[in-house]
């Protein structure tokens, strides 16, 4: 979400804007960043951690292909259904109370996953998953608005905290189950505790907080009949689908083919540190070319080719391939949230073209990692999927292709009264 808060700034400087907190002391203050970095760091954990340790999990519980697919679907399904709810929860009970509720979601859903219960298993993944959703579309407002003046710093901080906790979970899950001795379920149940002390830390700075006023004066009207609209929307569900299918599936994949638990482990973490890189590089290079076609093409085929190569070459070379897959999703994540600025207007709309494509997008994306689980069950293996991968791809490609033109979305801003969507 940087690039999309970033270009925001710079382009729509005239667009109204949500009401700042009060002043705030300078401690006050660096609490309160801190705060967004570590709530930032625990939106990626339930995902990455639950993959790892896949295997461990079917064999202890008898998980068919079926159910592991959903099981690692569910989630990310979940992103797309509880986004959309983001700014009205932000509106009634303020965007601090209401983080501080998706938090709790959190955690709780966090700890009830190391229950061993299969039921449980997926019933407290979809509750953090809920928390997830809401904070993605939330904190990227807070920080517009209480870190105006450094909001390339605290954006930055932010994507590099989402990146750092998927991989921590991933490089981290596998030794902390062996460290423990009490398998999967600790090890999954551990990765409360980070959300467990933000959720502390966090607390006694929003309860005290009473909603801000929003820009609930405003709506937006045509978006969703727009083509252009539904090209941006599907370049970040499709790229998301591919995103998910390595997060959910790319160390199982990788032990199955013969790497050990705790080095498939590091790989998927290898590969999700490397986006932090093109995740701050490509939206400044993107929007020096007259459109965004070839970037959206070239990275869409790495994607591809960085998969392909996981999925079949040799295993001594897939430190590579893991290292330039991260390059290429990188990009490619800050590419489809620069498309929804450079694609859009004004912020208003901008902010709607975001929620269109975080709702409608993740649930595309969810058919990524179902996908590939049903081929596992399906085939016996994992060597189906490739051809997944270069349908996924070939789609991506088909939507750069309309997403990276240099128009607008056919949509405009109108008082809340004037009209609706």
């Amino acid at each position: 979400m940087s690039s999309v808060d970033l270009l925001i700034d710079a382009e729509c400087d005239n667009a109204p804007a949500p009401s700042p907190t009060p002043a705030i002391t300078r401690s006050s203050r660096l609490l309160l960043g801190l705060s967004v970095v570590l709530i930032a760091f625990n939106l990626r954990p339930v995902f990455a951690s639950l993959s790892v340790v896949l295997p461990e999990i079917i064999a202890a519980t008898g998980l068919s292909s079926t159910a592991a697919s959903l099981l690692t679907t569910l989630p990310v399904v979940c992103l797309g259904v509880f986004a959309p709810l983001a700014p009205s929860l932000g509106r009634r009970f303020g965007t601090e109370r209401t983080l501080l509720g998706c938090m709790a979601l959190i955690f709780v859903g966090t700890l009830l996953r190391g229950s061993g219960s299969v039921g449980l298993l997926f019933v407290a993944s979809a509750i953090a998953a809920a928390g997830i959703a809401v904070s993605n579309v939330l904190l990227s407002g807070l920080v517009k608005r209480d870190f105006a003046k450094q909001a390339a710093l605290m954006m930055g901080l932010y994507t590099m905290a989402v990146c750092g906790g998927a991989a921590a979970a991933a490089g981290f899950t596998v030794p902390l189950e062996h460290a423990m001795g009490g398998g999967w379920t600790w090890a999954l149940a551990m990765w409360a505790v980070p959300a467990g002390v933000v959720t502390l830390l966090w607390a006694p700075q929003a309860w005290s907080l009473a909603p801000v006023a929003s820009e609930a004066a405003y709506t937006v009207r045509g978006l969703w009949r727009d083509k252009l609209a539904w090209q941006v929307t599907f370049f970040m569900g499709l790229q998301s689908a591919l995103a998910y299918i390595v997060m959910s599936w790319l160390a199982p994949i990788l032990r199955e083919r013969g790497l050990g638990d705790a080095a498939a482990g590091y790989v998927l973490s290898l590969s999700i540190i490397t986006q932090v890189i093109t995740c701050l590089v490509v939206p400044a290079i993107a929007v020096k070319f007259r459109n965004q076609v070839g970037v959206a093409v070239v990275l869409a085929v790495l994607i591809v080719a960085a998969m392909l190569g996981c999925l079949l070459a040799p295993l001594s070379g897939i430190w590579v391939w893991a290292v330039l897959l991260g390059i290429a999703q990188g990009g490619s994540f800050a590419l489809a949230l620069t498309f929804i600025v450079l694609r859009s207007p004004d912020a208003h709309v901008a902010a709607h073209l975001s929620g269109m494509a975080q709702g409608v997008g993740y649930v595309v994306a969810a058919l990524g990692p179902l996908l590939v689980g049903l081929l596992r069950g399906w085939t016996g293996g994992f060597a189906a999927a490739a051809w997944l991968f270069v349908g996924l791809g070939v789609a991506l490609v088909v939507a750069g292709l309309g997403a990276g033109r240099t128009l607008h979305v056919g949509a405009v801003t109108v008082p809340a009264l004037g009209g609706s969507r």
